[in-house]
């Protein structure tokens, strides 16, 4: 087995195009010991101490896949500490049976009612603000902002709480830059989830929050405990995600306007379309597993006690795989990519995040007509592990 202990640097570009250094890693075994994480504003203490990354699709497959020797208690010691205890720790049991609890909140029924009643208004409303403009930054006016109305309104929260929930949000996925503010932010979320929670046992609601209050199987219901710390979950989850997932995809169809055009024309290719975004531009290319035993993949040894990175983002331009990987083509043969993980930890809210891409890009293209990306002051997609573009200034006209 390789026992190479080289740790590859990363480049000085990486945060806005890491996709050079992932092709080169994956000519090895597809697993390197070193990361592909920027750990440039972390805390020494919140950094790994020994750290593997998978980067083909075969290794984060067989990594995803494995829940016994690779978990995800790594997460108990990092956002875990923010969070409380979560489905994105657990394993096993204990996993399957608070998933199967919290899974009806998001039941096939569930998102048919959604999208005519929430996800459409609030897309609607959003471009109502800026239709009559001209331009606008979409990433400001849209794609960060249609996702926190969609999850404060499912969640059942009062609109005058938006700003506050949505501060505390951002302070709590970016504990690894200010730890300090994200424990304030956790706590803060904690009581006012309490408050939401006793509201909803006295008078039940038919929200998420509500339907998390009332879930039972077998007998068993969710702690409060459980509920509060699923809700802070929920925020990057549903947050982060699909703003940046919409806004990934918006930006590849702008520079690549036949594609963009081809999608104006016959709707039917907005679902491959966003496939092939997801693919191509990961929000969140990496997640990160605990290797409970020693063990070995591609030939490399990994000792129990390792961390690795899974980079869903690498494996997803595995060459492989897809032919011409590095391209954006909607047109491609349809392989199914990884981007919403694999294995037990299947992202819950996959079918939620398509479904709201997809109407935000509808509602885009039914309302705005020639619409043309300003590229004055270089926006791009940037970031590790979370991507998305910096900006999105565009030209367009009104239709209605």
């Amino acid at each position: 087995m390789n026992t190479d202990t080289a740790v590859p640097q990363l480049p000085t570009d990486y945060l806005r195009d890491p996709y050079p250094f992932f092709a080169e890693m994956r000519c090895g075994p597809g697993i390197f010991r070193g990361t592909v994480m920027d750990y440039s504003k972390t805390p020494e203490s919140l950094r790994p101490r020994q750290e593997y990354a998978a980067v083909s699709f075969d290794a984060v497959n067989r990594v995803l896949r494995d829940g016994r020797v690779f978990n995800s208690s790594i997460y108990d010691s990092t956002i875990g500490l923010f969070i409380g205890p979560s489905l994105l720790a657990m394993e096993g049991k204990a996993h399957w049976d608070h998933r199967n609890l919290v899974s009806a909140a998001f039941k096939s029924k569930s998102l048919a009612r959604w999208e005519p009643e929430v996800v459409r208004p609030i897309v609607n409303g959003l471009i109502d603000e800026f239709i009559r403009d001209g331009d606008t930054d979409l990433v400001r006016a849209f794609t960060f902002e249609f996702p926190t109305r969609v999850i404060t309104r499912l969640l059942g929260l009062p609109e005058e709480d938006l700003p506050t929930f949505r501060r505390r949000a951002v302070q709590l996925i970016s504990y690894a830059v200010d730890y300090r503010k994200a424990f304030e932010a956790s706590a803060a979320l904690k009581d006012y989830f309490l408050e939401q929670i006793d509201k909803r046992r006295s008078t039940p609601t038919d929200d998420i929050i509500g339907d998390l209050v009332s879930a039972d199987i077998n007998g068993e219901k969710l702690t409060d405990e459980a509920i509060y710390s699923f809700l802070r979950l929920l925020l990057p989850a549903g947050l982060e995600t699909t703003y940046r997932s919409s806004g990934n995809l918006l930006y590849l169809l702008l520079t690549h306007p036949e594609q963009f055009a081809a999608v104006q024309a016959n709707r039917e290719l907005l679902a491959p379309a966003i496939e092939e975004g997801l693919r191509y531009e990961t929000p969140l290319t990496t997640v990160q597993r605990f290797a409970t035993e020693d063990s070995e993949l591609g030939g490399v040894a990994i000792p129990a006690g390792s961390v690795i990175d899974v980079c869903m983002g690498s494996a997803n331009r595995d060459a492989n795989r897809w032919p011409d990987p590095e391209k954006f083509d909607i047109f491609r043969h349809h392989t199914p990519h990884i981007t919403f993980a694999a294995g037990e930890h299947t992202c819950m809210g996959l079918h939620l995040a398509r479904m709201e891409t997809r109407v935000a890009l509808e509602s885009l293209l039914d309302r705005l007509g020639d619409i043309t990306l300003i590229t004055d002051d270089d926006p791009h997609i940037h970031g590790q592990p979370f991507r998305s573009p910096t900006s999105l200034p565009v030209t367009f006209t009104a239709v209605r």
